[in-house]
């Protein structure tokens, strides 16, 4: 009887460590998939809804292959880092091989699903697997390279959306705006992980080398700029917005949460993990609130 607790004790034990890796705090990321859904107007149709939360849950799956993916390629480098060595894989709590087979059938099935959903869809889930790969292997130590690789992820989490409902009215410039938005946010990341592990930085990920906090500063501006004037345009440029251009009364809530974010990397030197910070400072919850107010009456309201 103590024998069968124990087994399954630790039965339950490897499910959490697994679920663990698959970093379920980093699936908001995957929110972008209802970008599509929102700002196409079909946020109270309900077959779009089931659609894009169908292709929601599979992102996650996908996601969380990838995650396990990368925690193996990363376990020696995982172990120098603060924080990370306490993971299940670095940490040796969690056997690899198990971990590898996990990962490939969490995309097997995301892959097989989305079929079933939409080929589009599946072809989007295969292009991330493939991006994410090459990512993980190669394009992680290849100086810029790797944040866009990074911002592509996020433009084919917004794809993913666009490709399971019939979209009238969404427009090219979201895709623009999510990518350097997403952008926005690696190069954030790489400046935290510069801030934070000094001089060990380059021991815990080898491109950091390649980096500096001037070059990150330097390419923050160009596309909080380029990501702003992006979001600008589409406000009174994208077809199907109101003919008011009340979308635009969203801009200072986009400013605003920019402008934070980067207090927030600056100033208090966070900025490494960018869904905790949504998760933690209110600031940014409330504005992203009321800018989801503000764009649910202006597409659904006032049009």
């Amino acid at each position: 009887m103590i024998e069968r607790q124990d087994e399954a004790t630790r039965g339950c034990r490897v499910l959490l460590d697994l679920i663990g890796s698959m970093r379920p705090r980093q699936w908001p990321k995957n929110a972008f998939v209802f970008v599509a859904l929102l700002f196409d107007g079909k946020l109270l149709d309900l077959p779009s809804v089931l659609a894009v939360t169908a292709a929601f849950g599979l992102l996650c799956l996908m996601s969380g292959a990838v995650y396990i993916m990368n925690d193996l390629a990363d376990v020696e480098s995982d172990r120098q880092h603060p924080t990370k060595k306490n993971r299940p894989l670095a940490s040796g709590r969690l056997n690899p091989r198990l971990a590898g087979v996990v990962s490939f059938l969490l995309a097997v099935v995301s892959l097989v699903a989305g079929y079933f959903l939409s080929l589009e869809l599946a072809v989007i889930l295969l292009l991330y697997l493939l991006s994410q790969i090459a990512y993980t292997f190669r394009l992680k130590h290849v100086v810029l390279l790797d944040v866009l690789t990074i911002a592509a992820g996020f433009v084919l989490r917004i794809a993913a959306g666009v490709a399971v409902i019939e979209v009238e009215r969404f427009s090219p410039w979201l895709y623009v705006f999510g990518g350097f938005l997403a952008l926005f946010m690696a190069l954030g990341k790489r400046r935290a992980e510069l801030v934070l592990l000094g001089g060990d930085a380059a021991n815990h990920r080898a491109i950091l080398q390649d980096y500096s906090l001037d070059l990150i500063d330097r390419l923050q501006g160009i596309v909080t700029t380029s990501a702003v004037v992006a979001y600008s345009l589409y406000t009174f440029l994208a077809e199907g917005l109101p003919q008011n251009h009340a979308m635009m009364l969203t801009i200072p809530f986009v400013l605003y949460g920019i402008f934070r974010y980067l207090y927030l990397i600056h100033v208090r030197g966070e900025g490494g993990a960018p869904e905790e910070i949504l998760l933690r400072d209110r600031p940014l919850q409330i504005t992203l609130a009321l800018y989801g107010v503000m764009v649910f009456a202006a597409i659904y309201l006032i049009d």
